[in-house]
């Protein structure tokens, strides 16, 4: 039998003191200390910023078309990182375009075996965990969750997604299927094509990860728009692209506005899909265009709030550390936060 949360006053109380209640978490579950750590981000102390600012379109670095670029904040300081080229509707025309050859003229979608896709997925992925230590420190200083959650969660994560996905690339198979006792048909399963990839500022390397691998492991080509808010680390993993020796237009990775760069890709008559992970307000937007353009397909993941069932024999200590540790992980920036019991 379900019930309420044995003490609502306790509840309450602890809602109202949600540090002491993260910190006695903290206490009971080591790991939690080691996400908690706020020890900062080393380059946060650098003069200046050595690291990628540019778009990946075609196997490139280049500027953008206009040459705009915008800030990227340090949140813990108030203080600008970096400049990066701002992505318009023409470099998301360029990306498109880049990313349609690829698929239809070269090696990617015309003579390399799915194997050999898996392959260059697995050695991004060793890529990925080789450089853990920047894409973490990377990853901090953008976003400002503390450095040691990025060191434990966040750049392994990202490196185990695309390993997983590799591992997909030569397993995607259709059916034969018998339809009299003469006859059988089968069904072939094929990439839908160029695929527009929009990711949000909470897990930046965790969504370059969940947009890329599946995408990749059934042979489509991609553009990726990274969030405006986070850019460094995303852009961090198109050099790593590049390094993997992935051929040339099947990986684009760019930056900028969700109002520009974001509305010209999910208006974008030679996109095929849209995989948009945001707000709802945003992803009511993203479909909307993606009907009034080309009637591509979608996939949204939209922020919501998620309650936590506690049934009555649970240890409500437990119970109460965990909810409270579902709801503050990452800065409580989580599309699966649990704000509540019941």
């Amino acid at each position: 039998m379900m019930m309420m949360l044995k003490s609502l006053k306790k509840l309450s109380a602890v809602r109202g003191s949600a540090m002491a209640a993260t910190a006695a978490a903290a206490r009971r579950v080591p790991a939690v200390r080691r996400w908690m750590s706020t020890e900062p981000a080393r380059m946060a102390q650098s003069p200046s910023f050595q690291g990628q600012t540019k778009l990946l379109i075609d196997g490139e670095f280049v500027e953008s078309a206009s040459g705009a670029k915008f800030a990227t904040i340090d949140p813990a300081t108030g203080n600008v990182i970096t400049e990066v080229a701002e992505a318009e509707e023409a470099d998301v025309d360029r990306a498109v375009a880049a990313a349609r050859r690829a698929l239809e003229q070269g090696p990617w979608g015309t003579t390399m075996a799915p194997r050999e896709r898996g392959a260059l997925l697995y050695k991004l992925a060793d890529l990925v965990e080789a450089d853990h230590a920047r894409l973490a420190e990377l990853e901090s200083l953008d976003n400002g969750k503390s450095l040691g959650l990025s060191r434990m969660v966040d750049a392994p994560a990202c490196a185990a997604m695309l390993r997983y996905w590799a591992g997909w690339a030569d397993k995607i198979t259709g059916k034969t299927i018998p339809v009299g006792p003469d006859h059988f048909c089968f069904t072939r399963h094929e990439p839908v094509g160029v695929v527009g990839a929009i990711i949000p500022w909470n897990l930046p390397l965790i969504g370059v990860a969940a947009k890329l691998g599946p995408a990749l492991a059934a042979g489509n080509t991609v553009v990726l728009k990274s969030a405006e808010n986070t850019p460094l680390s995303a852009l961090r993993v198109a050099e790593l692209v590049v390094e993997a020796g992935f051929p040339a237009g099947v990986i684009n990775m760019i930056s900028g506005l969700g109002s520009k760069a974001g509305e010209a890709m999910t208006k974008h008559m030679d996109v095929d899909k849209i995989s948009f992970t945001g707000s709802l307000e945003v992803g009511k937007r993203v479909q909307a265009n993606a009907a009034m353009s080309n009637l591509k397909r979608v996939t949204l993941e939209l922020g919501g709030k998620n309650p936590s069932i506690v049934f009555d024999d649970a240890d409500m200590d437990l119970a109460l550390d965990n909810i409270h540790n579902g709801l503050f992980w990452n800065k409580g920036i989580l599309i699966a936060g649990r704000s509540a019991g019941t």
